[in-house]
């Protein structure tokens, strides 16, 4: 193909675990399309590409936090802007069929129009790190909680002489007992064999339980040094402030305003008005993990922190629920974090934090 210098190019690419399928559009429709492999060696094909039609404006690309992470990093690191891009809606795909090309150059007409203007994360510093480590403390949570129910539910079918022995023991005591059991070399009695596997599943209790100590002490060091101003306030932990880091990631400047950062973790209410009616609905989207972690600081700070139980005190007089105080707090709570994320810019007002002037 030609290269045609001044000709103004959007690239959309739709990601997939080995391969991603990039389509090219000019203002006047498409340039071409091009399927390269997800690596190294692809997206060097990927640049020789795209030098060839012209000066790349824009790149929407699907998946950026998955299968597309790899490229996005790639792609900034060579000096294009990324975009993120989201998968075409159902009515769209209804109309225009399903293919790998098809949603690429609907990921390109998205930039074009508009539509899509996010920034992705770009997934290479601290807070990916902290991200990794959260992945591995989850997985490590849900198999130790497996692990005991499973405990639990073998004492429930266990032999008579077992079942009384263990009864009304709590989690670690129940633990210790059962590892202390000495089941034989070769068990082959109903009671010896369910002694075995109990047995077995205590020790992968403690040897998860040892693992995640040892991650718990890796995230602590991690988000101290991201991120030791958060640290420093009465009321956050490395948990919160890691759920809170990785909702940002590693880029913080991609968020406009605090609202955006509230929006992000679905504390910012919803416009829901209609004629004569002017009302706010829930925000029931944004990133979950984040908005549990602003929950657990608001139902922490409504038990010990002065200024937060006098502001409850107030909206409970005004006949607000308990419920209704709560998201209020929280959205409060997500402006005087932002300030503490996000480096602030000299033309940028510093966050409001004063619960007591708060509507």
């Amino acid at each position: 193909m030609l290269n045609s210098s001044g000709t103004s190019v959007t690239l959309g690419v739709d990601t997939h675990a080995g391969v991603h399928v990039a389509v090219a559009l000019d203002q006047l429709g498409r340039l071409g399309t091009l399927t390269v492999s997800s690596t190294p060696a692809g997206y060097a094909s990927f640049e020789a590409w795209v030098t060839g039609l012209g000066t790349v404006e824009q790149v929407g690309l699907e998946g950026t936090g998955c299968y597309g992470a790899g490229l996005s990093r790639w792609l900034r690191q060579h000096g294009h802007r990324v975009v993120e891009v989201n998968r075409p809606d159902r009515q769209t795909r209804r109309r225009r069929g399903k293919s790998d090309v098809v949603d690429a150059e609907a990921a390109a007409r998205a930039v074009q129009a508009g539509t899509a203007t996010a920034t992705p994360k770009s997934g290479d510093g601290a807070v990916e790190m902290i991200r990794a480590v959260r992945v591995a403390r989850r997985s490590a949570m849900k198999a130790r909680t497996q692990a005991v129910n499973q405990l639990k539910a073998l004492i429930v079918t266990a032999p008579d002489v077992l079942r009384e022995h263990l009864r009304g023991l709590h989690r670690m005591e129940l633990i210790r007992t059962v590892t202390r059991w000495r089941p034989g070399a070769e068990p082959d009695t109903l009671t010896t064999v369910t002694k075995l596997a109990m047995q077995s599943i205590a020790h992968r209790y403690l040897q998860l339980d040892d693992e995640i100590s040892e991650l718990d002490r890796h995230l602590q060091r991690l988000v101290t040094r991201a991120a030791p101003e958060l640290m420093a306030v009465k009321g956050l932990g490395a948990e919160t402030v890691a759920a809170l880091l990785v909702a940002v990631g590693d880029n913080p400047g991609r968020l406009r305003s605090e609202s955006a950062f509230a929006h992000l973790c679905g504390v910012a209410p919803i416009p829901a008005s209609s004629g004569k009616t002017s009302r706010h609905r829930l925000n029931r989207g944004g990133d979950r993990q984040a908005n549990h972690a602003l929950y657990t600081i608001t139902v922490s700070r409504m038990a010990w922190e002065p200024r937060t139980r006098a502001y409850v005190a107030r909206r409970t007089a005004e006949g607000k629920t308990k419920t209704e105080i709560i998201r209020c707090l929280k959205r409060h709570i997500a402006r005087e974090v932002y300030g503490l994320l996000v480096p602030r810019t000299p033309a940028q007002p510093p966050a409001r934090d004063d619960l007591a002037t708060a509507a």
